[in-house]
């Protein structure tokens, strides 16, 4: 909350842009409405301009400066302008900005204008009233544009926090998940195989031990969820034996990327659940990671019995299909459509050559690695 106010109080280059844009728009109408007055069209526009200008230098610049200065008690932050701040910077700007304008639209034109200490002057009169009026319409306007952006700052912050709220809830439902299918499988083998059942136990000791402390996290490099992935895999290997080969593909330019983990988790498992382990003679497992211009592209691939009859069609992530692979695929898709939106898409595919599966996910890439 403390780096949202910061980023409310601090000018932006959008909304100095946004300002000068209505300057510029409400300079060029108030030298159009005087040009009907008495005609000297281009004159009023410099004059028009010059004012202007002086007077959103005086305001926003005083403003800055007091969104500079330490709150009380001593907080680092900028203190924010209120609105008997902002009374005083319209009383400075209105003061000061005719009368630096003035001067600034002589220069310009060659002209010598009115002093405006001469209150009895209607020029005098009809410039200080227009320049008021145009000072307090303007104000008015970036003060509701500051609130709106405010506003909209805040809307986003708690979307964000609440889309980080749905992704741990999912995640804490998928580690249960795969840990009761590895329990199943190890109670299936301790009946068939001890002395296997003892080494798949102690592979499932260490891979637990090593995703404890990464499951926990909002996200981890890439190359640490391919760690988790080798433990798996090793894991299952103990159960399957050579009837499971595996393949994992991680270029080195890659490895620091951060990703959500246990992501890759439930399409490995959906893999070697329907494709590979109902196989007479069992096959290749691939997980590897590519970079497809500003995407990544995760993929695991197997050469199993691949999709049932009619495939399974490509997903958005927001749907979440159990037809098509049950819960760990649905919640991939959750967890990518809370994380990244339609940023990010799933595909379940059959494989290379018509063999086994492909389950691909593409993630958008915001810095070049």
């Amino acid at each position: 909350m403390r780096g949202m106010t910061s980023a409310i109080a601090a000018p932006s280059w959008r909304r100095l842009a946004r300002g000068l844009l209505s300057l510029a728009v409400l300079c060029t109408t108030i030298a159009a409405f005087l040009a009907v007055l008495d005609g000297h069209f281009g004159i009023k526009l410099v004059y028009s301009f010059a004012i202007g200008l002086s007077c959103w230098g005086v305001i926003d610049g005083g403003r800055a400066l007091l969104n500079r200065l330490p709150r009380r008690g001593g907080s680092a932050e900028g203190a924010r302008t209120g609105w008997p701040g902002l009374l005083l910077l319209i009383a400075a700007g209105a003061l000061v900005g005719p009368t630096l304008g003035m001067w600034i639209g002589d220069a310009l034109t060659g002209g010598q204008s009115i002093p405006l200490w001469r209150w009895n002057s209607r020029a005098t009169q009809i410039t200080l009233a227009v320049t008021l009026l145009a000072i307090v319409v303007s104000v008015l306007v970036s003060r509701a544009q500051d609130i709106a952006a405010a506003e909209a700052l805040r809307a986003e912050v708690a979307q964000r926090e609440a889309a980080e709220a749905q992704l741990r809830l999912l995640q804490s439902q998928l580690e249960p998940h795969m840990l009761f299918n590895t329990l199943a499988n190890l109670r299936v083998l301790i009946g068939l195989d001890p002395a296997r059942a003892q080494a798949m136990l102690d592979r499932l000791i260490a891979f637990l031990r090593s995703t404890l402390a990464a499951s926990r996290a909002n996200e981890h490099a890439l190359s640490d969820e391919f760690a988790r992935l080798d433990d798996y895999l090793a894991l299952m290997q103990v159960r399957m034996g050579p009837r499971l080969q595996v393949a994992l593909d991680l270029p080195p330019a890659l490895a620091a990327l951060k990703v959500p983990p246990l992501l890759l988790q439930p399409l490995v498992e959906n893999a070697i659940k329907h494709g590979l382990e109902g196989h007479v003679d069992g096959g290749t497992l691939r997980v590897s990671a590519v970079r497809d211009g500003r995407q990544l592209q995760l993929c695991v691939d197997d050469d199993g019995l691949g999709l049932p009859p009619g495939g399974v069609p490509a997903l958005p992530v927001a749907t979440a299909a159990p037809a098509a692979g049950g819960f760990g695929l649905a919640q991939v898709r959750e967890r990518l459509a809370a994380r990244y939106g339609p940023q990010a898409r799933f595909t379940l595919d059959a494989g290379r050559d018509g063999r086994g599966t492909r389950a691909c996910i593409l993630l958008p890439l915001d810095d070049t690695p």
